[in-house]
């Protein structure tokens, strides 16, 4: 048994060498997420603040995106609770995403890459690189448990006591450990460590979607829900450390269960066998473009039928707002003062969210061209006489017409099952069509922005998914942050309006496309002439 983990803290100090860059901006983005915006809360709750938060939050479409409240009046709700019940959901989601793709990129990604075989050439046990990864992140996550958990104690707000801060912070910690440990279990599933990164996102994707609908209908079921185990803690509240303990007990069983699927499978394969390709390959495939609709068809199907579900899964929540308003006297008058329906609000709040995913795809195609580059895939086919334009434009126009198919599909699954579950629907389906390629140009700014890093810096493709995760946050809590304006502006999401809530901007909406096509062009301008990176 030693033999297996020998090595493991060698190892371990070679990580955190490797790692120190990433695990400092790690700690300082989730932390300062999760626990930087107590004075911006302490804002809102003034004058009747509160109690127009509790009635609002008290929306079963807002219960499906942020979770429930054990508050049963606004008389009772505190800043505190405020907080859990709006930041504690996302911030354990973000924690469990970027623990599972730490895992998997230290473990089977580095199989896939030829870097384990070569560790373990030497006095290495054969799981110690596996041990060593989950002891990093373990530390990784009660550091910034610490570092949450401090600086919410020294904002000394009224209700954010010392034992929810320190709740709050363990429960974000938590979360990461129990992303970590359902990577681990799938890197040694998968066949590779694409379908590792995929179904590890593909399964917190699923939580979050199933306790959406538990939230609404039964809380007490999202309490089996592993997502359960971190926002039902209710922190400043009723703070429920027992969850904690669920969590603690389900990242031990699957750690050991990790470790023996991998003590029994073979370096570089996993228990569920690649897909035997063809004999010989079909006579498409002689054509650039349908190479690349091959190398892109199983991401595509498979966020296509995530943006179905989510729309479909949100879509749901209209029919029980209808009941909501009807029973709430406060929240008619509110809708009834501002001239828009509620029916109308959420669809601007929850279609922008929809969008930010939607936008993930075309990067993922992007940024794929230069992964299948480093990789030496296209060698071969750099030596014949199809031009890098013909590389790049394909990737381009695939990307574009994906995310056209993407909005197409989360607009209209949302639209579609909307208007299915009201009985009185003031919105039709092109309504939802609209608000949603309504922010097709920022979309395509995304794609631009890929494509002008494909083609001068690939390696800076990344930092447009850090740019769409900070665009994200300055949009979906603009109403929260205390900023200027011409901070908020530099998200693009916010110079287009928030269709159906807003009217159509001409200007803005012709000014981004054409912004990036621009960007585009420059891409392809740096492309054709930048040496190619193989074997990167």
């Amino acid at each position: 048994m030693q033999e297996r983990f020998n090595k493991t803290l060698t190892l371990l100090f070679q990580y955190f060498k490797r790692d120190w860059l990433k695990i400092i901006l790690w700690i300082l983005g989730i932390g300062l997420f999760s626990a930087g915006f107590g004075p911006a809360f302490e804002e809102i709750a003034k004058g009747q603040g509160l109690q127009g938060m509790y009635e609002t939050m008290q929306n079963p479409a807002m219960v499906a995106m942020v979770g429930p409240t054990p508050i049963e009046s606004a008389t009772d709700y505190t800043i505190g609770a405020m907080y859990a019940n709006e930041m504690l959901l996302f911030c354990s989601l973000f924690s469990l995403m970027i623990a599972a793709l730490h895992v998997t990129s230290h473990t089977r990604k580095e199989e896939d890459l030829g870097l384990t075989e070569l560790v373990r050439s030497f006095q290495v046990g054969r799981q110690a690189n596996s041990l060593a990864t989950m002891i990093e992140t373990i530390i990784i996550n009660v550091l910034l448990a610490i570092f949450i958990s401090g600086i919410m104690i020294s904002f000394n707000i009224n209700t954010i006591s010392a034992e929810g801060s320190l709740l709050f912070g363990a429960t974000i910690a938590m979360a990461g450990i129990t992303g970590a440990t359902i990577a681990l279990i799938l890197a040694q599933i998968m066949p590779n460590s694409s379908g590792a990164t995929g179904a590890s996102l593909g399964i917190i994707g699923f939580l979050y979607i199933i306790r959406a609908g538990t939230d609404v209908s039964n809380v007490d079921i999202s309490l089996f829900n592993p997502l359960g185990w971190t926002y039902l803690t209710y922190p400043f509240t009723e703070n429920n450390w027992i969850l904690l303990i669920f969590a603690v007990i389900f990242s031990v069983v699957a750690a050991i269960i990790a470790f023996s699927l991998e003590g029994k499978r073979d370096m570089d394969r996993g228990y569920l066998p690649e897909r035997q390709g063809r004999g010989n390959a079909k006579q498409s495939l002689l054509s650039v473009p349908s190479l690349f609709i091959k190398i892109n068809k199983g991401m595509v199907i498979a966020w296509l039928i995530a943006f179905i579900i989510m729309g479909a899964a949100y879509g749901s929540i209209y029919g029980d707002m209808a009941t909501f308003i009807e029973s709430n006297e406060l929240i008619q008058q509110m809708f009834t003062a501002s001239d828009i329906s509620i029916e109308e609000s959420f669809t601007s709040t929850i279609m922008l969210v929809m969008i930010f995913l939607v936008a993930i795809l075309p990067i993922n195609i992007v940024n794929k061209l230069f992964v299948e580059e480093s990789r030496q895939h296209l060698s071969q086919l750099f030596t014949t006489k199809v031009s890098r334009g013909q590389f790049y434009w394909t990737t381009v126009i695939l990307a574009v017409f994906c995310e056209i198919l993407g909005i197409l599909f989360a607009a209209g699954s949302l639209g579609s099952t909307a208007i299915y579950s009201m009985d009185n629907h003031s919105m039709d389906l092109m309504d939802f069509l609209t608000s949603g390629y309504n922010f097709l140009p920022s979309v395509l700014f995304y794609t631009g922005l890929a494509s002008l890093a494909l083609g001068w810096v690939p390696r800076l493709g990344k930092f447009v998914y850090i740019y769409l995760g900070y665009s994200f946050v300055l949009s979906y809590f603009n109403n929260i942050l205390d900023l200027p304006e011409w901070f908020f502006n530099t998200a693009v999401e916010n110079w287009l309006a928030h269709m159906p809530m807003d009217s159509f901007e001409p200007v803005a909406f012709f000014a981004i496309t054409g912004i990036s096509i621009a960007l585009i062009f420059l891409g392809y301008l740096g492309y054709k002439r930048r040496d190619m990176v193989e074997g990167a």
